[in-house]
């Protein structure tokens, strides 16, 4: 048996460019996925058919194929194009592609722009491209992995139509992997025995991403044996130990990031504790900082468990000192008790629905003063300004509390915590209900 290997002498496929690279699509008819943007009759389409294409966004995760469709409408545009990016071009670059294309616009000749990764590019860099895109001197064609919203200049967002690329489906990738296998400018040109399974486990692995399946199975084949007849044999084995660690989605930086905390979040708040402890896992997967998950958590004990079971602070506080001492891989253990535990405690928004409430209170009116009863009189001057004047310590009567106003005359009705009936709080609200009952009375 002989092992393949990326340094073989003889000419073959495996000496050529990389697999991904050499089955770029070149027409829609070859294109795979994203039915909802280049199927028959949708606007994608028939723009790009038509040669009727206007500055336009792609959205999407990384090897879904905004590359890819910007080099289709390349080859079917009547306009010049011109391929840019952010980490090679500086704004000199990008000045110099714009007088170009606008020269070319005075001839009549329309210039297609694809920017990969625009969201690299900075707001010089994109405020250059502002008056060409108004003018038509150029198409914009951009592709980015992050929110256009957050990413891009609302000015130039606003001139561009954004088309959101789906990630790949599993079905999608084994039929791409499949295609490899048998086409000539892919893997043809070898008899190569794998199974259906494995195949489907290539496309499992790569998480919607085609670029990674097809680097896998080039992997695969490469580190599999030729045996006596000619034939490459591709083990299960092989393939587990080029798939050793799933690559899950995560951006530390990016929008993902703030997707799954935001997944964390809610399904704590849902009660889901499966769904927590899997979303806190996937951040853990993905190179999270322990604290900062924990820290999350804090900030959720009170703000979405409050009062309704305040031993939820506790068990976060807790969680974030455990991971403090112990670090990764140990402390997922004890974010897990945390998530768990939040989960599952009785739900109550009201402290963070006070603070929102008296934070607007606090922005749309005047700084009021405080009242006279309540101000603290160190001096015999302030004393007889009338500080503290009417002031009543609660410890010295019967029932612990005065009828005395401690809010602004100007809010002195406002209320601003509302107990909820769920836990601990059910208790709290009776409390509450009771004082404010006897202070309305006379």
């Amino acid at each position: 048996m002989e092992q393949m290997n990326l340094f073989s002498d003889s000419p073959s496929q495996f000496t050529r460019s990389p697999l991904a690279s050499r089955l770029r699509p070149e027409t829609l008819d070859e294109y795979v996925g994203q039915q909802h943007l280049v199927g028959p009759g949708m606007l994608l389409r028939q723009l790009i058919e038509k040669d009727q294409i206007s500055s336009m966004i792609f959205w999407g995760p990384p090897g879904v194929g905004k590359t890819t469709l910007a080099r289709i409408i390349a080859g079917r545009t009547n306009a010049n194009f011109v391929e840019f990016s952010a980490v090679t071009s500086g704004i000199k670059e990008v000045k110099e592609v714009m007088k170009n294309a606008e020269d070319n616009r005075r001839l009549g000749i329309k210039t297609l722009l694809f920017a990969d990764e625009i969201h690299r590019f900075n707001k010089a860099q994109q405020d250059a491209f502002l008056p060409y895109v108004e003018k038509g001197s150029i198409i914009l064609v951009g592709a980015t992995t992050e929110n256009p919203s957050f990413e891009i200049n609302s000015a130039l967002l606003s001139r561009c139509k954004v088309f959101i690329l789906k990630a790949l489906t599993e079905d999608d990738l084994y039929r791409l992997l499949q295609h490899a296998l048998t086409s000539e400018k892919g893997l043809g040109g070898s008899q190569i025995d794998i199974s259906e399974n494995d195949l489907h486990s290539i496309a499992a692995f790569s998480n919607g991403d085609a670029r990674t399946a097809l680097n896998t199975l080039e992997m695969v084949v490469n580190n599999s044996t030729l045996n006596k007849d000619g034939v490459i044999e591709v083990t299960t084995e092989t393939v587990a130990q080029c798939m050793d660690r799933r690559s899950l989605l995560y951006d530390k930086n990016g929008e993902e990031h703030y997707n799954i905390i935001s997944a964390l979040h809610k399904s704590m708040r849902n009660s889901d504790p499966d769904a927590a402890v899997y979303w806190m896992s996937r951040m853990i997967d993905g190179g999270e900082d322990p604290l900062y998950i924990a820290r999350r958590m804090v900030r959720f004990a009170s703000e979405d468990v409050g009062m309704a079971d305040s031993n939820a602070l506790n068990v976060a506080v807790n969680a974030y000192q455990a991971c403090h001492f112990l670090g990764l891989p140990e402390c997922n253990v004890h974010l897990a008790h945390a998530a768990v535990y939040l989960s599952m405690a009785p739900k109550s928004n009201a402290l963070e629905v006070a603070c929102n409430m008296a934070a607007e209170d606090i922005k749309n009116s005047p700084a009021e003063p405080v009242p006279m009863n309540i101000r603290n009189a160190p001096t015999s001057l302030m004393k007889e300004a009338g500080y503290g004047k009417g002031y009543i310590y609660a410890h010295d009567t019967e029932e612990k509390i005065t009828k005395m106003q401690c809010l602004p005359d100007a809010l002195k009705d406002r209320r601003y915590y509302e107990p909820g009936v769920m836990g601990d709080e059910a208790a709290v609200k009776e409390r509450l209900d009771e004082i404010r009952k006897w202070r309305s009375e006379d």
